[in-house]
């Protein structure tokens, strides 16, 4: 009799509720049929991108050049729409490649984010106004509109909601923060049932950011604390209780029933920094039921190597908030770091997507110049 099929830890996270998302995209992984592989061989259920994701890809490779080369025979056009040109046929190309999952899942999974440009991220009205221009452009069900974590924020995650576009709040770090984005999601799924709008071809993560926190903390704990490597994870656990708390109850069984589904928690920045931990920590600790880990390629790669997936978040709660606790008795104010992780977040992303327009645009104009001279 033949030995039973391994089952990858990949497909383990997926046993467990969670589903194993990539963070990158590349256009030679979609055409070479890599990409396809990783979704039939069950290592990945969606994707994330981002800036610095899309200035690596670009840079990295000559897979855009004829992207850009037909951008230069085209009448001009700014930096911004040249790169969202070019990013929404990867990001159609990924939606199309998740297809089966999100109808296999009845749409809960199989999405592609793509996320709203700096300068909007104290701007309600103008990221509503982009965020509903781009997943029209996109035209496909299972892309994600990505929102910045700050209260206005919030606001267009409400309004999105509402308007039937999907949304993924990124850059979460605080539990406070995290709470106003559940809350903005359920008022615009309520004012959708209000007005007589269906749910249930809706979808929406909230993605809790968890490396960054520890090398926060970690810098501010004197060498051989025992709360190294565990505020972070803490921070974390403690959201997902809140996620308990908050898709329980008459209010969430109300949208429920009328079809929502639940916005589910997504665990971000999980690749370990601090070479001391495990490669696989951010992962291995935060195993839980309707939730998401976006990972990048090295640490999906790490996972199925060595990984050892099993519930680890519900049970470990308790622990998690004498960890918070402890830290506050040790002089951490998780509220300042948080706080600050977010400013920093917000102005390393202005900086990447800097560097990506001006690559772009240096890239359309030296096509352009040798189309000129040929």
């Amino acid at each position: 009799m033949a030995s039973p099929a391994k089952v990858i830890a990949t497909q383990q996270l997926i046993a467990n509720g969670q589903s194993p998302w990539l963070d990158y995209i590349r256009r030679d992984l979609l055409e070479s049929g890599g990409f396809k592989k990783m979704v039939g061989d069950g290592w990945v259920t969606g994707v994330t991108s981002n800036p610095t994701i899309f200035e690596k890809a670009i840079a990295g490779s000559n897979d855009y050049d004829a992207a850009m080369a037909a951008l230069a025979k085209q009448e001009p056009m700014s930096a911004y729409d040249s790169f969202v040109s070019i990013a929404s046929d990867d990001i159609r190309d990924a939606a199309d490649g998740l297809r089966p999952i999100y109808e296999a899942t009845s749409r809960v999974d199989g999405y592609v984010s793509f996320e709203l440009p700096p300068g909007l991220e104290h701007d309600t009205a103008g990221s509503v106004k982009e965020a509903k221009r781009l997943f029209a452009l996109l035209d496909r069900p299972n892309v994600m509109i990505k929102v910045p974590g700050t209260a206005e924020g919030c606001d267009a995650l409400r309004e999105l909601t509402a308007a039937g576009v999907n949304p993924n709040m990124t850059l979460l770090f605080s539990i406070s923060m995290y709470e106003s984005c559940v809350e903005a999601y359920f008022s615009g799924l309520e004012q959708r049932l209000a007005a007589g709008l269906p749910l249930d071809h809706l979808a929406s993560v909230a993605s809790f950011f968890v490396s960054r926190v520890d090398t926060a903390v970690d810098a501010q704990l004197p060498e051989g604390s025992p709360l190294r490597g565990k505020v972070a994870i803490a921070n974390a656990r403690v959201a997902y209780k809140h996620f308990m708390e908050r898709h329980s109850g008459p209010r969430w069984e109300k949208l429920k029933a009328a079809g929502a589904r639940a916005q589910r928690p997504l665990w971000a920045s999980t690749g370990t920094k601090n070479k001391a931990y495990s490669d696989v920590l951010y992962v291995e600790s935060l195993v839980a039921e309707h939730t998401v880990n976006t990972m990048p390629e090295a640490t999906i790669q790490a996972l199925l190597d060595h990984g050892n997936v099993k519930p680890s978040v519900v049970d470990a709660i308790p622990g998690a908030e004498r960890d918070l606790a402890a830290a506050k008795d040790a002089g951490i104010d998780l509220d300042a770091v948080t706080a600050k992780l977010l400013s920093d977040g917000l102005a390393s992303f202005q900086k990447d997507f800097t560097t990506l327009l001006d690559r772009v645009e240096s890239g359309v104009a030296q096509k352009r110049g040798e189309s000129r001279r040929a």
